[in-house]
């Protein structure tokens, strides 16, 4: 089989639709490509493109990059998810599981959207630096580049599928108070799943944030504790008021 970038581009734009593009022209009301800084989509599933990057799981680095390099937002995606598919695949060499993480890092660049971070960052970032020092992930956590921040947040779900909650936690003190939405909101859910692994851990840390931190932080923090804790926390926030403000 082809697995060239050219390849792959030539079967996902044979999956464009009109009707697709439309919906996203709608929901992306300002115009598709105010999705991210300067993406251009074409209209195709995404359940369409992860169904495709199965078929090309074998791709090499250089033809994953050429894909990265495309303005197309779907493009990208499968190249995201091919990065993914292989990081997973128990047989994938260590020497490939270094070039997808030396890839990663090296564009991200062009991984800059929510979703192309969640769809690669746990397994080609979190998967790879398991066994490995992990100051990167402190670094990026302090990035002024918000994609590289969630990165470094939801490269630690990873470690929580290990059962390892401390990095999600010491990460998340450092994002605890970012000022994009979308970086609180994905703190808040890691958050709420650390705390499924170390509950004492995660009191703590509310004890000691929650009546600062964005409330939407706060709110998928709370998600799994009983009804008169979320009761307590949310007070905290609402007699300071800062977390009733959105984020700055």
């Amino acid at each position: 089989m082809d697995l060239s970038a050219q390849q792959f581009v030539g079967e996902l734009t044979a999956l464009q639709s009109d009707d697709e593009l439309r919906k996203i022209q709608r929901y992306f009301k300002s115009g598709p490509g105010d999705y991210g800084e300067g993406d251009q989509f074409i209209g195709v599933r995404m359940g369409q493109v992860f169904e495709l990057a199965k078929q090309f799981i074998d791709m090499p680095p250089d033809q994953l990059e050429l894909l990265l390099e495309s303005p197309v937002h779907e493009v990208r995606a499968g190249a995201c998810s091919i990065m993914d598919k292989q990081a997973r695949r128990k047989k994938t060499p260590e020497s490939r599981r270094q070039e997808l993480y030396d890839l990663y890092l090296r564009r991200h660049d062009r991984i800059n959207n929510w979703d192309l971070v969640d769809l690669a960052a746990q397994f080609v970032v979190g998967g790879y630096l398991f066994d490995q020092p992990r100051d990167l992930l402190f670094e990026l956590a302090r990035s002024p580049v918000t994609w590289e921040r969630r990165t470094a947040i939801t490269a630690t779900a990873y470690f929580l599928r290990q059962g390892e909650a401390d990095d999600t936690l010491r990460i998340a003190e450092i994002l605890v108070n970012d000022p994009e939405d979308i970086i609180n909101k994905c703190t808040g859910g890691w958050l709420r799943a650390a705390g499924d692994i170390d509950r004492p851990r995660l009191v703590a840390f509310l004890d000691r944030h929650a009546a600062t931190m964005p409330r939407v932080t706060l709110r998928f923090a709370l998600e799994h504790f009983e009804p008169a804790e979320r009761t307590k926390y949310l007070a905290m926030a609402k007699a300071t008021g800062a977390a009733n403000l959105p984020p700055a």
